[in-house]
């Protein structure tokens, strides 16, 4: 395994601190890949080009020349040791130790210029920004089945998590390194980017959109996502996550969909034994136990979904004490000066 140590000692701002400006040297470009060689040189001199002279490709055991692309661009190589987008940017970041991280795709869909759109609110407090493709779309750069599916699980998202992040599968992020520690991410595949919008929710990571470009793939670059499979997937994912984050969705569904099973199943037995005197105990048995499960499940969730409340309410205070004693700190410090 091949690999760059990356460091820096810049403290991360919170939303209480000053704005300042973010300078490229304390970020980190991080660039997932898999038989990128046809646009993984391109995409380093972007970077490269703006000032970012830190980059970090993390890379799938390619095939092709993808790193040795890399490391002639001057960028560090890292060989993943597993497989999945998502087990490379969670191995990348244990040797990411600058305050700042620019995580993007490398196949040349994402602009570099926009980097300075994507950081500026990071200095102004945020921990976690995601670029919007919508807002500046090449006509060809998404088929409409693709950007059928984003709009749906977008609008999934909102009414699962309750949040309105608009593109939740954009690959262009920009995080600070101290909010990535308090994340718990486990997945290995595409359902990175899902994955990561859920932890912010859950975890209370300030979190905004910004507007960024979004290109077509270059026409000698080929694509490692499938359609329906990895809709599907992310779909799923989405779904079960809402366990940890809206636990009266996830286990409230369930469970109403075991009572009006129950309650169908208990409709037809009665109607059989009214209309032609014919029982159903084996039916019967079933129905009770559908409406019974049913019900317990759904005031699991009502339980559930207190707690996860009372955890958010005791967290919130948690950072905000945080905040506080490190404005005292820095002001008792200014005053022995």
């Amino acid at each position: 395994m091949e690999h760059d140590a990356i460091r820096a000692d810049t403290e991360v701002l919170t939303m209480t601190d000053e704005p300042r400006d973010i300078s490229p040297d304390d970020v980190c470009v991080l660039v997932p890949t898999l038989e990128e060689e046809a646009t993984i040189g391109e995409v380093i001199d972007g970077f490269h080009e703006e000032g970012y002279t830190t980059v970090l490709v993390v890379d799938g055991d390619s095939e092709d020349a993808t790193r040795e692309i890399a490391r002639e661009r001057g960028a560090g190589v890292l060989v993943q040791s597993g497989s999945g987008k998502g087990q490379a940017v969670r191995e990348a970041m244990e040797y990411v130790d600058l305050p700042y991280v620019l995580m993007v795709d490398g196949d040349g869909t994402y602009d570099p210029a926009d980097a300075e759109t994507m950081l500026e609110p990071l200095a102004e407090g945020y921990e976690h920004v995601i670029g919007n493709r919508f807002a500046d779309m090449d006509d060809d750069a998404m088929r409409a089945l693709n950007g059928f599916g984003n709009r749906v699980i977008n609008r999934a998202f909102r009414f699962v998590h309750g949040a309105a992040f608009e593109d939740i599968l954009s690959g262009y992020r920009a995080f600070t390194t101290d909010s990535f520690q308090r994340l718990s991410l486990s997945s290995d595949g595409f359902t990175i980017e899902t994955e990561l919008a859920v932890e912010c929710v859950k975890n209370g990571i300030d979190t905004t959109v910004v507007p960024i470009s979004y290109r077509a793939r270059p026409e000698d670059s080929t694509t490692n996502l499938h359609p329906i499979w990895d809709g599907g997937t992310i779909a799923l994912t989405l779904y079960s996550l809402a366990k940890t984050n809206n636990p009266l969705l996830y286990f409230g569904s369930v469970g109403v969909s075991g009572i009006l099973s129950g309650t169908a199943i208990a409709a037809y037995v009665l109607y059989r034994y009214l209309q032609y005197g014919i029982s159903h105990e084996v039916l019967a048995v079933v129905s009770a136990a559908g409406i019974l499960l049913g019900v317990q499940l759904v005031m699991f969730g009502v339980l559930s979904d207190m707690i996860v409340t009372l955890h958010r309410e005791q967290r919130q205070r948690l950072d905000r004490l945080r905040r506080e004693t490190k404005r005292d700190r820095e002001t008792n410090t200014n005053d022995r000066d």
